[in-house]
């Protein structure tokens, strides 16, 4: 599935402007990663872009992601992708064993963490945040409480990168560079 289809399957499937947000967030991390270890960004970035796509009519960690791997079947997904997209999913005992599983894994809280220290500041600009500002922020448990911090690190510590130095410059980077896809160029501060 190349990514024009993807994008088509996730508009289909979800409504909610946040969680497309999130979903194209964690693309471009996982292009990131994909170009950092010299791996197909194209395959790396559709697998990031699906990972969601049955939240809204599975929103429970029971059903997602695996009532929407029959979903992903019949549009032709590979099962390589699928089964990258269900080893993301805690309920689904399906093990992260490649890369590519590792740094779904990853990044998939650390982009909702991202995004909400964007939020919080007063130019609601992603090119205003700094790693120092994450870590901050990362620190107040009660901030973006919805990022599991443990699942971050545990995924940092599978995939062998260290969480300050390698892994949250690379998300934010990757966030930035699609600041406008994901609103968080500063037009929200200007309502």
């Amino acid at each position: 599935m190349n990514r024009t289809e993807a994008l088509e399957l996730v508009n289909e499937f979800i409504k909610s402007e946040n969680l497309i947000n999130h979903m194209l967030a964690v693309e471009a991390a996982m292009r990131a990663y994909a170009r950092k270890y010299g791996e197909d960004e194209e395959d790396w970035a559709v697998v990031g872009l699906l990972h969601d796509f049955d939240w809204e009519i599975h929103p429970s960690l029971d059903d997602h992601p695996t009532k929407g791997a029959p979903i992903l079947r019949e549009r032709g997904v590979s099962e390589e992708d699928i089964r990258t997209i269900l080893s993301h999913g805690i309920e689904t005992g399906i093990p992260r064993e490649t890369l590519r599983d590792k740094a779904l894994y990853a990044v998939d809280e650390l982009t909702g963490l991202i995004t909400a220290v964007a939020l919080v500041r007063p130019s609601k600009n992603i090119a205003d945040v700094k790693v120092k500002s994450i870590k901050k922020k990362w620190k107040d448990r009660a901030f973006a409480a919805g990022a599991n911090r443990e699942d971050i690190e545990q995924g940092c510590e599978d995939l062998g990168v260290d969480l300050w130095e390698e892994h949250v410059p690379l998300v934010l980077e990757a966030m930035q560079e699609i600041a406008a896809d994901l609103g968080l160029d500063g037009r929200l501060a200007a309502g």
